[in-house]
């Protein structure tokens, strides 16, 4: 099982910015898969999920109404867009899998057991 996050990068404040995660080794069929970020000195935030079965999504309060998350199954790619960039939004992101097939998903980080490596968003003018 591999999860892989990428397309990070420096954006405006106000900006838009779409984060991938390329997985494999498993499917999203059966896997749910969520966002996480972590700011310097800060704790991990759990931001958004998508459920497998029914692809149902959750998002934390911090970033509903501007963050959208969505997957294509066949090509095993999940992906966030983000919008209305804010500079508090500066963080490593990253995405990781559910440790339960079929289930609906959350944003508690114990619920995930493989994680990808982080891809750094800066928004700063």
């Amino acid at each position: 099982v591999q999860l892989q996050a990428f397309g990070g990068g420096l954006v405006q404040p106000g900006g838009s910015l779409r984060v991938s995660c390329a997985v494999s080794g498993f499917s999203l069929d059966y896997f749910g898969v969520g966002w996480f970020r972590q700011a310097p000195g800060k704790e991990r935030e759990g931001l958004s999920c998508i459920s497998s079965m029914d692809g149902s999504t959750y998002y934390a309060d911090s970033v509903k109404g501007r963050f959208t998350i969505s997957r294509d199954n066949a090509k095993k790619m999940v992906y966030l867009q983000m919008n209305g960039l804010k500079p508090e939004d500066t963080a490593a992101y990253y995405c990781a899998r559910d440790s339960v097939w079929g289930r609906r998903c959350s944003v508690a980080g114990s619920a995930y057991d493989y994680w990808g490596q982080g891809t750094l968003v800066t928004v700063s003018s």
